[in-house]
């Protein structure tokens, strides 16, 4: 029995493969036994340090604690991560339906934008935002968030519109449809729904890469952190760095997991299925589509 892609293993390969599976889960558990004695010989694990979020010190509550991280600094996370996804995505799409014009003047100038915002680090123009153009800390975090990310959002939306069968423009143009309405009624609905597994992942990195805007000095949960970490002491990094790394884990899995639930109910709508979201990987560079620049055919 053989899959389209290879063969089959046989039983010599799953228990060679059986074999090395094992060998590597015993060296990661190795791996993580070390680390564990090495925090607990600098007494990371003593229960005292962990009651900084039930009994702080220095008059402090531990409402206090739970407040400037869950509320202060996971509620800044969340309102420019919210405000730059809102205007990426709708940048995105106007990106990219211009990417598709067929005018050659217009193809080539966003093509060219795109392809340059999607090469810079994003804290990079972070700091482009709060120094040269001299936004304030949050609109700098935010413009340059969006700046990077709508060139992604562009390449992902494109990407789904140009896997779709040619057959849908031509049944679309035999019964009237303009080009413009062919590619928001029928075209660029069934790409949305295709590409959500991508869009969300992206928006995962988007969430993610708030954390830079520690570095231009805004007060996301990451800058709370360092904060918390200065304000009770050196010797409770790591207890903040646990606590902090969960709290992004959580929201992150979040968004995950609503890829896997927006892909799982678009799968019976989107022609031509949909890529599963646990084998979506997107990592901010290439969302190519299959004939290079993308354009849209004039109907006949």
């Amino acid at each position: 029995m053989s899959s389209i892609l290879y063969d089959a293993p046989g039983p010599r390969t799953r228990r060679r493969t059986t074999l090395w599976s094992i060998l590597g889960g015993l060296f990661v558990l190795g791996l993580l036994y070390l680390a564990y004695r090495q925090l607990d010989s600098r007494d990371q694990w003593d229960p005292e340090r962990w009651q900084v979020f039930t009994d702080p010190p220095l008059g402090q509550s531990a409402a206090d604690v739970w407040r400037s991280m869950l509320v202060t600094g996971l509620g800044a996370t969340l309102r420019a991560a919210g405000v730059a996804a809102a205007i990426a995505l709708a940048l995105g799409l106007l990106l990219a339906v211009l990417r598709m014009t067929p005018a050659v003047w217009i193809r080539t100038p966003v093509t060219v934008v795109i392809e340059f915002f999607r090469g810079l680090p994003v804290v990079l123009l972070m700091f482009f935002g709060v120094i040269a153009i001299g936004l304030p800390i949050f609109w700098g975090v935010v413009f340059g968030l969006v700046v990077y990310n709508s060139a992604i959002f562009a390449e992902i939306l494109r990407a789904g519109i140009v896997s779709l069968p040619k057959g849908q423009s031509e049944a679309s143009y035999s019964i009237g449809l303009s080009q413009r309405q062919t590619l928001f009624t029928v075209l660029l609905p069934q790409a949305v729904r295709r590409m959500l597994p991508s869009l969300v992942s992206q928006l995962v990195v988007l969430l993610k890469d708030t954390s830079l805007g520690f570095i231009v000095g805004y007060a996301e949960l990451l800058n709370v952190l360092r904060n918390n970490t200065q304000f009770f002491g050196q010797r409770y990094w790591f207890q903040f760095f646990v606590v902090g790394a969960a709290i992004y884990i959580a929201v992150n899995f979040t968004l995950s997991r609503l890829a896997v639930y927006l892909e799982r109910r678009g799968t019976a709508k989107a022609a031509g299925g949909v890529a599963k979201a646990d084998q979506v990987q997107i990592a901010g560079t290439h969302a190519t589509g299959a004939d290079g620049a993308g354009q849209l055919g004039t109907p006949p």
